[in-house]
């Protein structure tokens, strides 16, 4: 009944939102004909690029970093489970755009010059490791002890134990998760206004101001960004269910060759 009534009220306030538009001449066609010209397109697409881009880059730095962080939280030593808890839980609560702004504006004034690209990526890197360290650790724990257990018995060692046992079941445990997070990583993107990259944002807010078409290219850019969560979320959710058809065939396997016997 929920999803209905939530189902409801959204197409109400779409109706509303278009009937707005209408009667403020936001729909007319000669303010949409400006998408389908060549140039326009192509610099649209530049920014995606760039959008795109500063994922996949902020992407590989922090999912390394963040299983680093994770490992050194899960270590015995204080001397690297200490900093690494210091590290997790003090970045998951700073503000994304405090940190933009801090590389911004605070850098500069100690002498280091970072390009806009860098200045950009760092920031969404140090946050979104943090949040990949905690997914990451989670899956290490959720691993049975006796996996652990196993390991230690065959003479394998803590870290060959954790390196070939542990560790590619987290992953195939937290994959989904990290597709999530993926996401989230793209919408973090879009701060670029910020420091006045040229992502799919703020090509749009150029374009919008330049045109006189604000609304329509920040509703082509949000179409834009559906879709791309949307193609993420369905990865994601694919992923999750080859991985438990993977577990389901796994034990019907097992149940199998231990019938006969």
């Amino acid at each position: 009944m929920a999803t209905v009534v939530s189902l409801l009220a959204f197409t109400a306030l779409v109706a509303a939102a278009l009937h707005q538009f209408a009667a403020n001449g936001q729909l007319e066609v000669a303010k949409w004909q400006l998408f389908v010209q060549g140039a326009v397109l192509q610099y649209l697409l530049k920014g995606l690029w760039a959008t795109v881009e500063v994922s996949l880059v902020s992407g590989a730095i922090a999912l390394p970093l963040g299983v680093l962080l994770a490992l050194a939280r899960l270590a015995r030593t204080p001397l690297l489970r200490v900093p690494a808890m210091l590290y997790v839980e003090i970045l998951r609560a700073v503000p994304l755009l405090l940190l933009v702004y801090a590389f911004l504006l605070g850098l500069p004034s100690t002498g280091i010059q970072l390009s806009l690209f860098w200045m950009l990526v760092w920031p969404i890197v140090i946050t979104n490791a943090a949040v990949i360290a905690e997914i990451f650790r989670a899956g290490v724990r959720a691993v049975p002890r006796g996996q652990t257990e196993a390991g230690l018995a065959l003479g394998l060692g803590n870290w060959l134990s954790m390196r070939l046992i542990v560790l590619p079941q987290a992953v195939r445990q937290t994959a989904p998760a990290l597709v999530s997070q993926l996401i989230r990583l793209l919408k973090d993107s879009t701060l670029g206004y910020v420091v006045s990259f040229p992502e799919l944002l703020q090509s749009a807010k150029v374009l919008g101001e330049f045109n006189h078409t604000i609304v329509q290219s920040y509703l082509v850019v949000a179409c834009v960004f559906i879709v791309l969560n949307v193609a993420l979320a369905s990865s994601a959710n694919l992923l999750e269910r080859q991985m438990r058809g993977g577990k389901n065939g796994s034990g019907s396997g097992a149940r199998s060759a231990r019938a006969p016997a």
